[in-house]
């Protein structure tokens, strides 16, 4: 995946609401949003921004699910194309198959504060599929999978700090459950729309895409 180097701040800043790209940092008073609640860019305090053409809010639909999860332009084609190819609503479709890539699975179970760090964590080995080492954060989870973090991983810092967390607190979606002592978690559903507390206006995505 090409990889966007740009500000993560700015990105949220550019779409106008908070992406949540840096976890916990986006809901204290240090975001950037709540900071300067405009666009970036000499213009964007200008309070001169011209309302958005149909297709520009389409884009915008586009370019903030693409933010959100982290995809490129070519993942999310295919995502699409795959989910056309699906039994189902299709806006359905395409929300269950990007909530159940890896990288967003773990970021759902709370082994990571953003889906950024999910990411990394999945590239560098540390979590098992099904009882196998697996590093493919765009890989595609089914329901019934089994993510765990590797023995030999728990007791580093971070998952031993994170473990003490989510012994208090382990509530995750209800399409996953997750275990704070074995540090696992599983698929239990397919994710729907109502349920993954994104709000994006999927229709206009499919719209873009069907020009």
């Amino acid at each position: 995946m090409a990889k966007n180097l740009d500000s993560k701040c700015k990105l949220c800043r550019r779409a106008g609401e908070k992406l949540f790209l840096k976890g916990d940092r986006c809901g204290t008073p240090k975001c950037a949003l709540v900071k300067k609640p405009y666009a970036p860019g000499v213009h964007g305090n200008s309070g001169s921004r011209r309302g958005l053409s149909e297709y520009g809010k389409q884009l915008a639909q586009k370019q903030k699910i693409r933010r959100i999860y982290g995809v490129s332009e070519r993942q999310l084609r295919k995502h699409i194309a795959d989910a056309r190819q699906t039994k189902g609503v299709l806006g359905d479709n395409i929300i269950a198959r990007l909530e159940m890539r890896m990288d967003n699975v773990i970021y759902r179970l709370k082994l990571a504060d953003s889906r950024a760090q999910a990411r990394e964590l999945v590239t560098h080995k540390h979590f098992n599929l099904n009882g196998r080492s697996f590093n493919i954060p765009s890989g595609l989870v089914k329901i019934g999978d089994v993510i765990k973090v590797k023995d030999q991983k728990i007791g580093n810092k971070y998952f031993k700090e994170l473990q003490a967390i989510l012994k208090k607190n382990n509530e995750v979606p209800q399409w996953l459950s997750l275990d704070p002592v074995k540090m696992e978690g599983k698929v239990l559903g397919r994710p729907t729309k109502d349920e993954i507390g994104v709000d994006v206006d999927i229709q206009g995505v499919i719209e873009y895409y069907s020009r």
